[in-house]
Order: structure tokens, then sequence, then C-alpha cells
């Protein structure tokens, strides 16, 4: 099967989204949806979403702003705007949006591959979209846009004729994943691994699992399973599944399997990658080891997409991390700073800080950890584990970020060897940022990580900023 555009009117969204048409032309086509009117473009749809802020308010700026097409669930705003717009007025502005994505991800002829996992999603999805570009018209979500709005917001790409839609979904309480399931419907599920991100809301690894295996909900017999050979997680909850399940890992027996590697640490992975198709040797110049098992995940759609294996090397060695999920800048003061501001989990710092050991450099290796947050009642022995696990990695510098936990973090890396004098504390990132400035110097290599709310980026933004 093929994707094939589609011409989406305001008369066939309102029937996709069981809605009434009010006001204005059936006729209207939109040039795109958006839900927040200060990025709505001229000629667009705008969606009245009530969330933390009701959308409703914004409507007459969306007009203003040049919305052809307003969808709206207060009858009294469907009145006073239907002389202005075209007009749809639905029940509900989230259910009629995922009622649409559905939709459209139905008529549209195309394929999904959905992608789940505790790390390393939107560094799936970016290279499955790269292995499968140049064979198939892929769309994928952009930035974040992977929850109940913005993943049904993302799947409307479709319209225009993609054949595979490559979409991560986000989660931190149980049912949600089920909820995307529902609107994605994918062809392909990709499990990357379980952690311990957003333990707090769940209590334990097992329910984490128990959550993201919503994402095998409602497969059929053609449906594809790629599943991470290396975690067990994953593996125990593969049995039942009614279709194809394609293992990939460096576990011996999995299909996709990844031999002789060599972990450069900053620069990269390499590795032999075994397939029942043939062999090939591959480089991937994103830091750390755990990205290997992510180009795994993305080597085994292509193939399950028919995209030949010897096509596959020269595109996974432009691969380059998603912004500030380990970026890495080298600066002309000859300092390095990795930037995996983005968020933080106890088991991906620990292995943020396995590739920290793994690099090398003239100079210190220097981590600047916030608090990692949503972990709940074990958060303070978690990050005491990770303290143990920096000093460890033999770190140079530590710089902690954040309230007690983060200072439960340097305290155990102190008590696990590192010493005292090579621990910083900062309560803020923007008071971190400019001790972080002053301590650095040319040579040394600095991992950055923290919780999005800890705002670790503010740290990163400083040392490119001054050039350290």
């Amino acid at each position: 099967m093929t994707g094939h555009a589609l011409t989406l009117t305001a008369g066939q969204a309102a029937i996709w989204m069981d809605g009434t048409l009010v006001g204005g032309s059936a006729d209207t086509v939109p040039d795109s949806w958006a839900y927040d009117s200060r990025q709505l473009q001229p000629g667009s749809a705008f969606l009245a979403i009530v969330a933390a802020r009701d959308g409703h308010e914004f409507a007459d700026a969306a007009i203003a702003a040049g919305a052809s097409l307003v969808v709206v669930s207060r009858p009294d705003v469907a009145e006073r705007l239907a002389s202005r717009t075209t007009v749809v007025l639905v029940d509900d502005t989230v259910r009629a949006l995922q009622r649409l994505g559905r939709a459209v991800r139905r008529h549209s002829g195309a394929r999904v591959v959905a992608i789940t996992g505790s790390a390393g999603k939107t560094s799936t999805k970016e290279a499955i979209a790269a292995l499968l570009d140049g064979h198939h018209a892929v769309v994928k979500n952009q930035g974040n846009l992977n929850n109940h709005i913005g993943l049904p917001l993302s799947l409307l790409a479709l319209r225009h004729g993609a054949d595979v839609a490559v979409m991560e979904l986000g989660m931190n309480h149980a049912g949600e994943i089920r909820t995307l399931v529902g609107i994605a419907e994918p062809d392909v599920c990709v499990w990357t691994n379980v952690g311990d991100a957003h333990i707090g809301n769940f209590g334990s690894a097992e329910r984490i699992a128990d959550a993201k295996a919503e994402i095998l909900e409602g497969a059929g017999p053609d449906t594809v399973f790629v599943a991470n050979a290396d975690d067990p997680r994953v593996m125990t909850r593969t049995a039942a599944f009614p279709g194809r399940v394609i293992t990939v890992g460096l576990s011996p027996g999995a299909e996709v399997r990844a031999t002789r590697v060599s972990d450069l640490g900053v620069l990269g992975t390499r590795a032999l990658v075994e397939t029942p198709g043939g062999t090939c040797s591959i480089t991937v110049q994103i830091p750390g080891l755990a990205q290997l098992s992510n180009v795994l995940c993305a080597i085994a759609v292509a193939l399950a997409f028919g995209v030949p294996l010897s096509a596959l090397p020269a595109r996974i060695a432009t691969l380059r991390p998603a912004h500030r999920r380990g970026e890495v800048h080298a600066l002309p003061s000859g300092l390095t700073v990795v930037d995996d501001s983005y968020n933080s989990s106890p088991s991906a710092l620990r292995r943020s800080l396995e590739m920290l050991s793994h690099s090398a450099c003239p100079g210190r290796r220097i981590a600047v950890l916030g608090e990692m947050l949503e972990l709940g009642a074990p958060s303070e022995s978690l990050h005491a584990d990770c303290g143990r696990a920096a000093a460890a990695s033999g770190v140079g510098l530590l710089v902690t970020v954040g309230p007690a936990p983060a200072r439960v973090l340097g305290d155990a890396a102190v008590a696990a060897g590192l010493s005292a004098s090579a621990w910083v504390h900062a309560d803020t990132s923007a008071e971190a940022a400019s001790r972080v400035a002053a301590l650095v110097q040319p040579g040394d290599l600095v991992l950055v990580k923290g919780s999005r709310g800890t705002r670790t980026d503010l740290v990163v933004d400083r040392l490119l900023e001054t050039g350290a």
C-alpha cells in the first residue's frame, strides 16, 4: 500500500471530526493546522484546544492572523464567529483532533511506525526517518509533538501523500500509550527499552514496562514488532505478540545484531551488523553506546520496508544527534561540550557517564548534572546511585545543580571516592552557568545533563556564548 494525497476540506474535516459546519464554506482547504494562535500562518486552521489555557479565548486573535477555519466546542463562540470565517463546532476539540488524525491516517494509505521507550525515542525516530528517506516519502513528528495532541496533529501531514509516518509516542502515565496507539494504528511497533524515567508516576520499572507494552495492543498478524533483545523487560512481553517480531541488540540470537563493537565515547561507535540478509560495517557518529541500539532499531525497520542493506552504512554515517540530545560542540578554545540537556533519568544518566568515561580528551572530564525530576519516593536513593556512578566514571570535576536530591548525588560521589575539592554545587542552572564558565579550561570535555525542568541548557548556552 502506498500513500496518496488528500484534499482535506472543512466539510470533510467536519465529517471526520463528528462535527457540524456552522459558518463559511465547506470547500475551504486550510494550508496547515495549529492550536497556538501565535504560530498561526494565514490560511491555517485553528483548533481551540482546551488545556492549561482555553483556546477559545484566542479564536479572535487566530482570525485576525488569517485563520481560514476555526474549530471550536463552544456553541456561543461558534455563533459569534460564524459570519467571519469558516467554523466547525465539535463536542470536544481534543477528541475531534484525535478523530481527524486517525481518519487521515486511515484514508492516506500510508504505513505507520510507532516508537516507545524510556530513552532514545527521538533519536530512534530520526534514525528511522533518515534510513527510509530516499526509498519512501516520510513524515515524522516535529520536536516533541508526541502526545495526545501532538500525535494526531503530526498525522495530518499524511494528507500531502507520504507513504510512511514515523511517530514517537510519549507518555508519563499508564493508559496514555493506549490512547496514542488507538489514533496511530501502527503497522510497525518499535520498543527501545525500559528505564526509570517518570518512575515516580508508576512506582516500579515493571509498571513502566506494562505501560510501554500498551504499544502492542491492537496488533494483528501483519504487525511488525522491533524489540530490544538486550532488555529483558521488553523481551518478556513479546510472547503473546501475534505478528512478526524482529529482535535487535548485542545479544546472541538477535536477528539484527551488532558485533565487534568499538565504543569511541564522544566520537560514537563502530560495529559490524549481522542480519538475515548479510552483514555491514557501520559508524555511528552520535555519542554513547546507547545510540548503537537506536540505530539497530532503525536498521530493522528499514530492512522491513525493503531498503537494501548496502544503502544503510552511508546513511548511518550522516546521522547526527537531535537538538540537545547529545549534540557535540567543539569550541575554538579547545573546550568540547556535550549538550544532553533535553532531559534526564537515572538509567540515561548512567549511560551518559559511561560515554564520558570512554572519551579521550587532553583535559578533564567534567559532568554538570542537574536534578532528575518525577522520580517519586526513591528520588534520593536514585540520585545517590548516580553519584556513585559519576565517581566510578573518573570525572575530574562534578557540578551538581538543584535542591536536595542533587546534593545527595554529589555527597554520594564524594563518599565513593571523588575528591571533595572536585565537587561544586549550584542551587540553580543560572548559578551553575556562571560557575562552570569560570572553571573550565581548554582541553576539557564537559557533559551537561539534567531534567528539562532543571534548565541545564542554560549552562550549555553560556559556554557556547562565551566560547569558553
